[in-house]
């Protein structure tokens, strides 16, 4: 009798943890993915749509993924940026501002402000002539807004997205790099065989470089600001001008590769980044999903060759130089060459995009900020 007494007992309890609907139902915690703001650590923002309007690289929206932990996803915030028809408009660049705290992202039509301690979005303007890839001062006050492939640049107050002055150039402004000095500010149209460089202090233009081979697309500079590596229309490789003679002083193409045609940007190579000791210059190739590596220094020695997943539009690198970030999605260990990991969001889809930036972050405030260009850093004072 006891047995059996024990054994109801022991039923009841059982039926009282596992039945639905009942008072003593064990309470199990919530898996909840959501990450409170304000927080600590290193990590990637990645903003989508990143290539052209194509949700199906990673959707809409800000992704963040944690560098230091082998880059698992984080969390989505929230973005605005939209064609007149509702759908989610193309993401033409992304930047930051630390003194503003603030992160930038331009899409083809507009500027958005997004405070990094409360993710929340402080402005989103609209810009007659609209938005492509821009650059922020180092003192994060003035950014270098191109137009959509118009003949003009904006200079923009960061603080309010007031335009300060325009700058005329040749027909297609595209791609900005603001010099780590604050000085001078370079511009590529892809209209032009030659890069514009403008004098930060007077909005004026004051040095033409080249003429390169082709109109002018993705670039990057060395620390100094002496060299300008860029890719142009129809070269599968790159050429290199001397910023301060104003004259292009070498065209290195890939060899043993065929061309061929890309699905997206019209040319062959279309993202270009040095390792950040300057030592090497990362070269994509769209016809082959490659990325090909040159040595930093005259006479350029090609090195090797990577393979990618997809057809890569643009390459930037963490500032240590430990990771390389085509925009296919892949995360490489530039030392070794090995791809370590695939971007994956919360759905474990795989995310690309041509537009991220790396971020360490204290207590919901940036203190230290990447570059969505691959930018030469040897002589850059570490902070």
């Amino acid at each position: 009798m006891k047995h059996t007494r024990k054994r109801l007992i022991v039923t009841m309890i059982l039926c009282a943890f596992l039945l639905p609907g009942t008072a003593w139902r064990l309470k199990v915690p919530p898996q909840s993915s959501t990450v409170l703001t304000g927080g600590t650590g290193h990590y990637l923002y990645v903003a989508t749509p990143g290539i052209r309007d194509y949700l199906g690289y990673g959707g809409h929206g800000l992704l963040v993924f944690d560098i230091d932990n082998n880059h698992k996803f984080v969390k989505r915030i929230t973005t605005k940026g939209y064609h007149a028809d509702g759908r989610p408009s193309n993401v033409k660049g992304i930047d930051v501002s630390i003194q503003l705290n603030s992160l930038f992202i331009s899409t083809l039509e507009s500027l958005q402000r997004i405070d990094l301690t409360t993710e929340e979005l402080v402005w989103e303007i609209p810009f007659e002539g609209g938005c492509d890839r821009m650059s922020i001062s180092p003192d994060g006050k003035t950014m270098y807004l191109p137009s959509l492939e118009k003949d003009f640049w904006n200079v923009v107050q960061c603080e309010t997205g007031k335009v300060i002055t325009k700058i005329k150039v040749h027909s297609r402004a595209h791609n900005t790099i603001y010099g780590p000095a604050g000085r001078r500010v370079y511009m590529g149209d892809i209209g032009s065989p030659l890069l514009y460089v403008a004098d930060s202090k007077t909005n004026q233009i004051v040095q033409e470089v080249g003429p390169f081979t082709g109109g002018i697309r993705p670039f990057t500079i060395n620390s100094d600001e002496t060299l300008a590596f860029v890719n142009v229309n129809d070269l599968l490789g790159f050429e290199v001008g001397d910023l301060k003679t104003g004259q292009k002083v070498a065209s290195i193409p890939v060899l043993g590769w065929d061309k061929g045609p890309v699905r997206r940007h019209g040319n062959p190579s279309h993202g270009i980044a040095f390792t950040p000791d300057e030592k090497e210059l990362w070269i994509s190739d769209g016809h082959n999903m490659r990325m090909h590596i040159f040595s930093g220094k005259p006479p350029y020695q090609q090195l090797t060759t990577i393979p990618l997943s997809d057809m890569p539009g643009w390459v930037t690198f963490s500032l240590d130089g430990q990771y390389a970030y085509p925009s296919s999605g892949e995360v490489i260990h530039a030392k070794t060459r090995k791809v370590l990991y695939l971007l994956q969001d919360e759905n474990n889809n795989t995310v690309s995009s041509e537009k991220m930036i790396e971020l360490y972050m204290k207590d919901g405030k940036v203190i230290r900020a990447g570059d969505q260009f691959g930018l030469g850093r040897l002589n850059e004072v570490d902070e």
